[in-house]
């Protein structure tokens, strides 16, 4: 029975000792964090979107780096073969609105529990508060990783084959395994753990690691007349539709939800907008265009305002823009369109009602920057995938390595694809490094 060495307690890492496991090898967890799925318990607000049981088409659509090196992996262990698995291991789940798959409970701590009871029932060790320092390669392959703060050779029976010198990486002692499987994430969310640790090892092992950025970010930004975002910070806004553009170039066209702060805009059109215009916001702002009412035409959206004015030519406009944009939002929508708050509706001209048309359904919005990693969902970039075995996660320079979830260059839009992306890909890394542990021993 082969040994395999899973580095990370994650999604990805626990889905891959899970799968070797099953596959007959005997597994080993290390996780630095004091429990497993540390950042599984906040995604979804504390109610984890484990997937989206959506087609093959459709979630390789809403995969935003490189979707065909998914093919297999997803093909193998999608969204189905994952309700499956779960529910087999008694987790009930549900389907909401866009095809997100919840737990029953509600409860993201449901989904730890499950995974928790699966490899205790395998036989899988789990070390807690086990910090990884290196990697441990030898002649072209991976021979196990050095557990940071452990001296050798006094580690243990467990950590060393019989018969071997253990040599000393500063003050670690090397755990052996016939297959290292590297699920460390990337540097979302630091406070869980998330610190980058397999981008270093990767690149000691001779992998290109891409450039990395946050992900599924909220956005700073600024009103289109230089304004703080925060004179609109709290307002929720739903069925609108936004427009990012590079001078007259459309780069994100989306209807959907979004959400003033006081740095900028967030929520969700705007986090999956952020991992599309990232590269280009990096080399300068950008222009957004909120359009208010997306439902109404142009042209009845105008005979609206029309009818409106003409209705009520003493009131003042600011008190008939209460059925057209939330109360706080119409101070700014009015000095965008320049005009007075307090000015008679009688009194406005065709001309002034134009620009009002216009602030409507094309707000000015500047974005100015991405936050940053302790604000992302994810992270976007990281160890190229071409330097990796697409059906098996396997590395292609060093024998007996495989990476899986977030610390490779794939990430997606929001709604359970990027979760779905670390149990494939874990999958595919736990069966394939058990099979590589049986020829390896």
């Amino acid at each position: 029975m082969g040994r395999v060495v899973v580095v990370g307690g994650g999604a990805a890492g626990m889905m891959a000792a899970a799968a070797a496991a099953e596959a007959g090898a005997s597994v080993t967890v290390l996780e630095k964090n004091e429990k497993l799925g540390k950042k599984l318990y906040i995604t979804g607000k504390g109610r984890c979107n484990v997937t989206n049981a959506c087609s093959q088409e459709d979630f390789l659509a809403h995969v935003v780096s490189n979707p065909k090196f998914l093919y297999s992996s997803y093909s193998r262990f999608g969204s189905g073969k994952l309700m499956d698995w779960l529910e087999h291991h008694g987790l009930k789940l549900k389907v909401e609105r866009g095809n997100r798959v919840f737990p029953q409970s509600d409860k993201s701590s449901d989904v730890i529990r499950t995974f928790q009871r699966a490899l205790e029932a395998l036989g899988v060790e789990i070390r807690l508060h086990c910090p990884v320092q290196s990697l441990f390669l030898e002649d072209g392959a991976c021979r196990g990783v050095a557990l940071a703060g452990e001296r050798a050779p006094g580690h243990g029976a467990a950590a060393l084959r019989p018969g071997d010198t253990a040599p000393v990486y500063g003050d670690a002692a090397p755990l052996y395994g016939d297959a290292v499987i590297v699920a460390t994430g990337g540097l979302s969310y630091p406070s869980t753990g998330s610190t980058g640790d397999g981008y270093g090892w990767a690149r000691g092992a001779g992998h290109t690691v891409t450039d990395l950025r946050p992900g599924l970010v909220p956005l700073e930004a600024e009103l289109g007349d230089g304004s703080p975002a925060r004179e609109l910070q709290g307002l929720s806004l739903k069925n609108v539709e936004v427009c990012v553009k590079k001078g007259k170039k459309k780069l994100v066209q989306e209807f959907g939800e979004m959400l003033f702060t006081h740095f900028g805009v967030s929520g969700p059109v705007l986090l999956s907008a952020s991992s599309r215009i990232a590269r280009e916001l990096e080399k300068g702002p950008l222009d957004m265009e909120i359009d208010w009412k997306p439902a109404l035409a142009e042209e009845q959206l105008d005979a609206r305002l029309q009818r409106e004015l003409a209705e009520n030519p003493k009131r003042q406009v600011k008190n008939l823009m209460g059925a057209l944009v939330p109360a706080k939002a119409i101070p700014a929508v009015l000095r965008l369109a320049g005009i007075p708050a307090e000015q008679a509706a009688g009194q406005v001209s065709r001309e002034e009602r134009h620009r009002l048309l216009q602030t409507l359904k094309r707000f000015p919005v500047r974005l100015t920057g991405l936050r940053g990693f302790p604000e992302a969902v994810i992270t976007q970039g990281g160890i190229s995938v071409k330097e990796i075995q697409p059906a098996t996660m396997e590395s292609k320079k060093i024998r007996n390595l495989f990476f899986a979830g977030e610390v490779l260059d794939l990430d997606a839009f929001t709604g359970g694809y990027n979760l779905q992306i670390a149990w494939s890909t874990g999958y595919a890394a736990g069966k394939a490094a058990a099979e590589r542990g049986k020829e390896e021993v």
